[in-house]
């Protein structure tokens, strides 16, 4: 099995898919093992001070300012845990939970949380032994943290709530460390603070996010080809001289996509045949310009995600000249404002991709299809109402692009009286990369039947091969109609599994 090692600098994007998809093994390097002792060594020597430490010796956010006595800490970091795992609503998904666990042990890995070594150790155990602490969907304000995800994660640490063991099956946490040998934590001084205190849940689901939208990208380039070619559309709007002159490079690389798709089919450019036409359709025309401009937004929110995770997100955070310091760090806005960014873009590119459907269906626009790629129209409705849900999908797609960043709401007594509801912005992008796919898997299946009714003409050999993959993956194409869930169903797995990224390239060779 794949082994992930936690240094003190950071981890990359594909350690914490590795971890979070991949169920890869963690371990802590010798550098890691050793920065955790020396802050720890930091902590120990400010506990043992009489003047309080935030974090140290003191209580937290709005009741920071009690000196907590020595034989009181324990509790207060016990407390601190169970207070703070007071989240409600539906289950958290796995992959999000262990992403979150692991992004947490990266920051305490820094050296610079004040954790002790064995506490680091315990937390890769437990994802080592496939135990996922139960976290709910509502509890995280994005500011100080992901509070209340977190604290469930901590809480598992320590023995107490619920767990899913690596069976799937949900029980008491203390059962299933008990069942692997692990001995649950007593936390210390600083200990609970730091296992709270970071925007770790909305970093991991910006991580997968990006990795999907990345394949979603590329899929949305297929499907436009194939949509523009079932359109009789022409690709020289797709000329590199054209959008060199504009050169945004997520443009580019749509266009580039589009292109090596399309190459070499009989169906582009039959603008002068039976229905004339001086240009096609924007969602056809600028399909290369609204899907870069996604992609743009792609490449800055990766670089958001990638100082994201080379930093330690902590509050106090111990510092190498032996200060333990109190700042603002834990906010969330940065990756909050592009978890938002891409449900926008994600909307958008869902939008033009329904109106490419739409232009398909439609007899007065399709250039010579049958009204709704019917085999019998009047008699058959053919994909009149695989289009409907393309609308609703799309529909609730821009509900879920305005931004959750752009609202706040005080807590802690107005201590923290600004929050950046990262959280809310990374799961409502979940829902919208979800949407995305079904949406793509319409459009797929509309200009795959397209292609296919324009009989006389032979498609490109890229649009060909997507063709033939997506039929013996189950999704059948013109007749009479049928039962057509199992249909976009096959459909969404084929996008979703990146079947039809695939399937283009072995024609095209890799696409950008």
């Amino acid at each position: 099995m794949h082994t992930v090692v936690v240094g003190t600098s950071g981890v990359t994007a594909s350690d914490v898919l590795a971890v979070a998809r991949g169920g890869a093994r963690v371990e802590l390097s010798d550098e890691a093992v050793a920065a955790l002792a020396a802050a720890r060594e930091i902590v120990d020597a400010l506990a043992a001070k009489p003047e309080p430490v935030y974090g140290v010796s003191t209580g937290f956010g709005a009741l920071a300012t009690r000196h907590i006595s020595q034989e009181l800490r324990t509790q207060l970091q016990r407390n601190i845990v169970r207070s703070h795992a007071a989240g409600m609503g539906p289950r958290v998904e796995r992959e999000v939970v262990r992403a979150l666990m692991f992004l947490r042990l990266k920051t305490v890995c820094s050296g610079h949380t004040g954790v002790r070594p064995e506490v680091a150790q315990t937390m890769a155990d437990l994802l080592n032994a496939g135990i996922t602490p139960v976290v709910h969907e509502y509890g995280s304000l994005g500011c100080s943290g992901d509070l209340a995800p977190l604290s469930h994660c901590a809480l598992a640490l320590m023995g107490e709530g619920d767990a899913e063991g690596p069976d799937g099956t949900v029980r008491p946490a203390a059962e299933l460390l008990a069942e692997h040998g692990i001995a649950p934590v007593e936390l210390r001084e600083k200990e609970g603070l730091a296992l709270l205190n970071g925007t770790d849940g909305m970093l991991g689901m910006l991580v997968m996010a990006l990795a999907d939208l990345d394949t979603l990208y590329t899929s949305a380039d297929i499907t436009a080809a194939l949509s523009l070619e079932a359109l009789l559309g022409t690709d020289k709007v797709l000329a590199p001289e054209l959008h060199a002159i504009r050169p945004h490079p997520g443009q580019g690389a749509s266009a580039a996509n589009m292109l090596a798709v399309l190459r070499d089919s009989q169906l582009t450019g039959h603008h002068q045949d039976d229905a004339p036409r001086v240009q096609d359709a924007y969602s056809v025309r600028c399909a290369p310009q609204v899907a870069g401009a996604g992609r743009d937004t792609l490449a800055h929110a990766r670089l958001v995600a990638e100082r994201e995770l080379a930093a330690a997100v902590d509050n106090p955070v111990v510092l190498p000249d032996g200060r333990v310091e109190s700042n603002g760090n834990f906010h969330g806005a940065p990756v909050a404002y592009v978890l938002d960014f891409l449900a926008i873009a994600a909307a958008d590119l869902a939008s033009i991709a329904e109106r490419r459907t739409d232009r398909l269906l439609d007899k007065n626009r399709s250039h010579g299809l049958p009204p709704f790629l019917a085999d019998d129209p009047g008699v058959d409705s053919g994909l009149m109402i695989a289009q409907y849900t393309q609308a609703a999908l799309v529909s609730e797609m821009k509900r879920l692009a305005v931004p959750a960043s752009a609202d706040s709401i005080p807590s802690s007594a107005m201590q923290e009286d600004h929050v950046s509801m990262g959280w809310s912005a990374a799961r409502k992008l979940r829902t919208a990369v979800d949407n995305l796919t079904r949406v793509l898997a319409i459009e797929l299946y509309a200009a795959t039947r397209a292609v296919e009714l324009r009989e006389g003409l032979t498609p490109a050999p890229a649009t060909r091969a997507v063709i033939d993959a997506v039929r013996k993956a189950g999704v059948e194409g013109p007749g009479p109609d049928r039962f057509l869930a199992p249909d976009l169903a096959a459909a969404d797995a084929f996008v979703r599994d990146g079947l039809l990224v695939a399937a283009a390239e072995k024609v095209t060779g890799p696409l950008r």
